[in-house]
Formats: C-alpha cells, sequence, structure tokens
C-alpha cells in the first residue's frame, strides 16, 4: 500500500496512538520517542504537507510498518 501525503497533525497522531510521545520542540521540529526508545523528527510547517519520502523515513526510524500506519491513521 501506498502512503499519502498527509499534513503534520495527522502524522503525530498517528505516532501518539502507536505509542510515541514528544521529547521536545526545536523551532518548527517535533521529537518524538517510541516505546522502544526509538526517536524521529517530525517537521511541522503551517500548511505544508509532509511527503511521502520523508513520511516514510519517519515510520522507519520509529519502526512502524506503512500498513500499520494506515490503520492507524483509520482508528
Amino acid at each position: 500500500m501506498k502512503l499519502p501525503a498527509l499534513k503534520p497533525q495527522k502524522v503525530i497522531k498517528a505516532l501518539q496512538k502507536a505509542g510515541c510521545y514528544e521529547t521536545h520542540r526545536k523551532g518548527s521540529h517535533r521529537f518524538f520517542k517510541s516505546s522502544q526508545g526509538k526517536t524521529t523528527v517530525v517537521p511541522f510547517h503551517k500548511g505544508k504537507d509532509l511527503g511521502k519520502g520523508l513520511l516514510h523515513d519517519i515510520l522507519k526510524d520509529v519502526e512502524i510498518s506503512d500498513e500499520e500506519f494506515l490503520k492507524l491513521l483509520k482508528k
């Protein structure tokens, strides 16, 4: 299944459902940590979507599969 381009708010909500939590912010970037201790950064630029490639990299960082992420979006 292909990942869509999404708003940062939707990505953050899905990450939180997966057990990730925000550790801190620096400028327009939000830093998250998974329950396994993996970390990632989500750029938060108003009005801009996160591209498919960047979204894939974020999910890879916290070890969430594309399929699992798409299920989290629907919850």
